[in-house]
């Protein structure tokens, strides 16, 4: 690494794995991945070593739809599966895209079977659907809620406690390669009273895993990249404001406040941070077109101490 460069994980959201309008064919994904790359390939060029960490609600909805129209034909797989699978098939689209020193490592995180979150599953995954469907889907053991535009599986999204393939994503990192990591916050398992692993049907938020993943890698700046170039207060009132240079404890203060919705700013702030509060350098969370000028902290939401 150039020692002017910096070690950066970058979060990719899940629209950098798709075309703009949300379709996510094999072409679409190809084309949106090639895309996202080329800023990376630049941070790369520019002496930076970087990690990477994406999204992937789009296709493992898909997954998740092949799963329930061939269910009377196919056993359907479990969530974790299809995780690792998106994981390994972004991955590879990445990998194509940069066409160099770069490697993909199929990434388990580790969370507690006792999280509440199992007992309340309210993660929304895959399309909406009638109640009888729901209904057929519910006696293999799954969980739907009505919502507003018909019946949608909800799944639990637990707190990621460890990422378990952390030590050779770091070992990779500190070889000198651009690393694609913990995909979709990772595969999601548990331990058992054994100590043996096994995976489990839930969502791990990836920006938060993306934050330990920074931390086990010693990365000194966190980005994550969004479809907006800034957090922002008052969101879609007449008072709203781009968020710009902030503290931690200015940035608590508003999520405190409740400034960023849940489902979808929250997570982000949250993961900025843990982020620096458990002491990185900095967190951004910006748009993918700003995320050089965000690794030198000219761009976004930064937060530092």
């Amino acid at each position: 690494m150039n020692e002017l460069g910096e070690r950066v994980l970058i979060a990719l959201g899940g629209n950098a794995m798709t075309a703009p309008d949300g379709s996510a064919s094999p072409d679409d994904q190809r084309r949106a991945v090639e895309d996202a790359m080329r800023h990376v390939t630049t941070l790369v060029a520019a002496g930076h070593q970087v990690t990477l960490t994406h999204g992937n609600g789009p296709q493992v909805g898909n997954l998740i739809l092949k799963n329930q129209i061939a269910a009377d034909v196919v056993p359907p797989v479990p969530l974790d599966w299809c995780g690792a699978q998106t994981q390994a098939t972004i991955g590879t689209l990445i990998l194509n895209a940069l066409d160099g020193r770069a490697v993909v490592v199929v990434t388990r995180t580790l969370v507690d079977l006792g999280d509440p979150a199992f007992q309340d599953p309210i993660k929304p995954i895959g399309r909406y659907f009638t109640e009888a469907e729901a209904r057929r889907f519910e006696k293999l053991g799954q969980t739907w809620h009505r919502f507003d535009r018909g019946w949608r599986r909800v799944v639990a999204s637990p707190e990621p406690l460890e990422i378990l393939d952390a030590p050779a994503v770091a070992a990779l990192v500190a070889a000198g390669f651009t690393v694609v990591a913990a995909g979709g916050g990772g595969v999601p398992v548990v331990r058992d009273a054994d100590g043996k692993l096994g995976g489990v049907e839930a969502v791990i938020d990836k920006d938060l895993a993306a934050a330990m993943l920074a931390r086990a890698v010693r990365a000194t700046t966190l980005v994550i990249a969004t479809d907006v170039p800034q957090a922002v207060v008052g969101f879609g009132t007449a008072e709203a404001r781009p968020v710009g240079h902030v503290t931690t404890a200015e940035l608590r203060a508003l999520h405190a406040a409740g400034h960023f919705a849940g489902g979808s700013m929250g997570p982000k702030v949250e993961a900025a941070l843990r982020f620096v509060e458990q002491g990185g350098d900095r967190s951004v969370i910006t748009s993918l077109e700003n995320i050089g000028a965000a690794v030198a902290g000219q761009a976004g939401t930064v937060v530092r101490h």
